[in-house]
């Protein structure tokens, strides 16, 4: 069975009413709110739409950071064709140790396909290799990603444009990967009205919550704080000695 769309609410215009509708259709009216001239805009494989570059550069002044999937077949087939004939990375950039494991990433950008690509405002095209070696066990790890930017070079080089990707997964790991491993929000059975909706903010704020009050390892918080009402109360500074509590916590 296909996995359902993701969906969210978008108000009506003029009225209080509320109409559901998938993710491309409400970034453009979510970006409408937000102050992003000369900003990198990046997005998942999902926002790859011609219609929401052709926003981002020509009526917001900014700057679009997208992958390129399935979904946009003829694009995928070829930013990737190009690249099976590399030749030398561009820039390459290793960490050691971080959260037990090494890590090397390596670009490949270029302008050879700013004309021929069929999507608005390219100015550059890039291969992404991550490789990833878990340093208790030796398991290795590989995984390839396609994307494109309306960067030139000359505003961003490749050690640049892989910041930007870094940066992109940096932020969706730390709030839809919380949700997923916390939650299981991936499996929820809650289909129904505002349900879904409902819970996540739910989930939200509370992981919000809890990283306001200075935790680092949100999942360790929860176990600890789970089935203990006073130890949540004593946490959220709830109750009248609970401020000498909370700062052992």
């Amino acid at each position: 069975m296909p996995h359902p769309k993701k969906v969210s609410t978008l108000p009506v215009a003029d009225t209080g009413q509320l109409k559901q509708t998938n993710e491309i259709k409400t970034a453009i009216p979510l970006l409408d709110a937000l102050d992003i001239q000369g900003k990198d805009i990046t997005t998942d494989a999902l926002l790859t739409q011609r219609a929401i570059a052709e926003y981002l550069v020509t009526k917001r002044n900014a700057h679009y950071h997208v992958t390129v999937k399935a979904n946009q077949a003829t694009l995928l087939g070829d930013i990737s064709l190009f690249f099976q004939d590399r030749g030398e990375p561009d820039f390459v950039e290793r960490t050691a140790g971080d959260h037990g494991r090494i890590e090397i990433r390596t670009i490949w950008t270029t302008t050879q396909l700013n004309t021929y690509l069929d999507f608005p405002h390219v100015k550059q095209a890039f291969m992404i290799k991550r490789e990833s070696t878990e340093k208790k066990t030796g398991k290795y790890s590989c995984d390839i990603a396609f994307g494109i930017t309306s960067r030139d070079k000359a505003q961003a080089a490749a050690q640049l444009l892989l910041a930007i990707n870094r940066g992109h997964w940096v932020i969706e790991n730390s709030c839809h990967y919380i949700l997923d491993w916390n939650y299981d929000e991936d499996r929820s059975r809650i289909r129904t009205g505002y349900g879904p909706e409902n819970m996540t903010r739910l989930r939200r704020f509370a992981i919000g919550v809890i990283k306001s009050k200075g935790a680092t390892n949100v999942a360790q918080k929860m176990r600890q704080l789970t089935r203990n009402v006073r130890l949540v109360f004593d946490y959220l500074r709830m109750t009248i000695n609970s401020c000498a509590v909370a700062q052992k916590l």
